[in-house]
């Protein structure tokens, strides 16, 4: 593809939301052959529930002090700096927060690897002293990869500010590979702690990606922190609320993970499996979207132009529930045949199936709201509003924590599964009730039936699933990953037909966007084929 037919298709919505997706596609398409590399493996045992269960602490540093600072403040602080001051006191100020980040994550990564010990033992009080100690040991490694990330964040921070998405996204796949290389090649040499040394070289792969790019914008590299810079201010100011909320998500998820250590060895394990699925439809359309849509928020907030906001808001809105409603009803009804054909090899028995299963379909009854509150709190984030997302992921969290107390003990992950599901709804309705109560309608009657159509589509999609599903497993060999292959792409793709043909019966505009994005695709296969030969 063209550098110039490139760039305007990063710079329209459903172009930059084309390309986030196909590479958000290739990225979970990468996380899933990492899973079955790692289930095959290991199976749904001890050594996973060390694994992933070393994530935590990791992945809390990383939300408190990166996601915290530029997820929800970078991008708006960024582009409100470039409006007042030009772009050169924009790109100094990004300079700045890189610095700030390596020497903070820096500091508190090493405090946090001298206590690891203490702080799995903490957090994970059910699980054996052994298996503490492994833990403890997975994660100091891990926390190496939180500076890379540091960095690899801001880089797409200026990149999103700049519209410039193909590198940041393919940041994610890099990450996979990195994983991907330990689980092959450091497991081998280094024992299981080879998983750990891949986390690390996927968080350096993952900044590596974005830096040809970063380095076309104009930033360098410099020592100045300018702590008087009132961006800089502002940043930190927005960064303690939004790092209140995504710590307390976090702490959420250790909460869930430490009443998992009380379960059954491998439940831990059986979690991430089932998120790991779920994330797909989550990420490709919800988180991709939200980010494409993300610079137009704020661009139109830093203008004032209030009424751009609700029609990228409603665009979003809708594209979002026309691809995830769909899928959640997919995912429910074939969450069987999914999970065999993505992790039914080696280690992985018919028993790690059965739960990874069941827990998947416990999360897809929540798969719109998963997907909907990434585009709802950048709503929020665009006008520099960090608070209003904090209180309601507070409300949410007790919610789940209590269900999850009171589920668990009788349906074990399942039942975890099921409170995270019913916080994650609380969420994100919280958050849609406060915008409509600020903004008033947006462009409510729009959303409402297009919504409304989608999901009685989406049933009647569900039903085609249902039937061709018993339909076909008599003519196949169901004991087979052939057998299995055939009803689940038979059903799932009768589905898919029912649906898009009922889309462009009534008209949505979605058809058009999928149109889009199917001759862009064509466009860059057959410019990739030319330019090869």
């Amino acid at each position: 593809m063209s550098q110039s037919r490139l760039f305007r298709l990063e710079q329209s919505l459903g172009g930059a939301a084309f390309i986030i997706a196909v590479a958000s596609i290739l990225s979970r398409v990468m996380g899933l052959v990492r899973d079955r590399i790692l289930l095959s493996t290991f199976g749904a045992g001890s050594v996973l529930d060390v694994y992933y269960s070393a994530f935590r602490v990791p992945d809390l540093l990383f939300n408190l002090l990166v996601l915290g600072a530029l997820s929800a403040s970078f991008i708006p602080v960024f582009l409100a700096q470039i409006e007042a001051q030009g772009r050169a006191k924009g790109l100094q100020l990004a300079g700045s927060i890189l610095n700030w980040m390596v020497v903070g994550l820096g500091l508190v990564g090493g405090l946090t690897a001298v206590f690891s010990v203490p702080l799995a033992m903490l957090m994970f009080p059910g699980a054996s002293v052994s298996e503490q100690l492994e833990i403890a040991h997975f994660s100091r490694v891990m926390l190496i990869s939180t500076v890379f990330f540091g960095v690899s964040n801001v880089a797409s921070g200026v990149l999103q500010s700049e519209r410039r998405f193909l590198s940041v996204s393919l940041a994610p796949i890099m990450y996979n590979v990195g994983i991907i290389f330990g689980a092959l090649v450091g497991v081998p040499w280094f024992g299981p702690i080879g998983l750990a040394y891949g986390v690390v070289c996927g968080a350096a792969l993952h900044f590596l990606v974005q830096l040809p790019s970063l380095w076309s914008t104009g930033f360098r590299f410099t020592g100045t922190f300018d702590p008087k810079n009132p961006g800089l201010r502002s940043l930190f100011k927005l960064m303690i609320p939004r790092s209140l909320a995504l710590g307390v998500a976090q702490l959420n998820i250790m909460i869930l993970y430490g009443i998992a250590s009380f379960l059954e060895t491998g439940s831990r394990a059986v979690w991430a499996a089932a998120d790991n699925i779920q994330q797909v439809p989550i990420n490709v359309f919800g988180v991709s979207m939200a980010v494409a849509a993300f610079p137009l928020f704020s661009a139109a907030f830093v203008k004032a132009q209030p009424d751009q906001f609700k029609i990228a808001f409603s665009a979003s809105f809708r594209r979002i529930s026309y691809f995830v409603i769909p899928a959640s009803i997919a995912i429910l009804l074939l969450r069987a045949q999914f999970v065999r054909l993505i992790y039914g090899t080696g280690q992985f028995n018919w028993e790690d199936t059965y739960m990874v299963a069941q827990t998947l379909g416990a999360f897809s009854l929540a798969l719109l709201a998963q997907a909907l509150i990434p585009l709802l709190a950048r709503s929020f984030f665009a006008q520099k509003n960090t608070k209003t997302p904090v209180v309601i992921s507070i409300i949410s969290v007790v919610v789940n924590i209590v269900s999850a107390v009171l589920l668990a003990p009788q349906y074990g992950v399942v039942g975890l599964a099921l409170a995270f599901a019913l916080g994650s709804f609380i969420n994100m309705l919280l958050l849609l009730m406060v915008l409509r109560v600020q903004f008033g309608d947006l462009d409510d009657d729009k959303i409402v039936k297009n919504t409304t159509k989608i999901a009685l589509l989406a049933v009647s999609s569900g039903l085609v699933i249902q039937g061709l599903k018993y339909f076909i497993a008599p003519l196949v060999d169901m004991t087979t990953f052939v057998g299995v292959f055939i009803q689940t792409a038979g059903a799932f793709s009768g589905g898919a037909a029912v649906y898009l043909a009922a889309s462009i019966w009534f008209r949505f505009e979605e058809v058009d966007m999928v149109r889009e994005m199917i001759v862009n695709m064509r466009s860059a296969i057959r410019r990739a084929f030319k330019n090869g030969a």
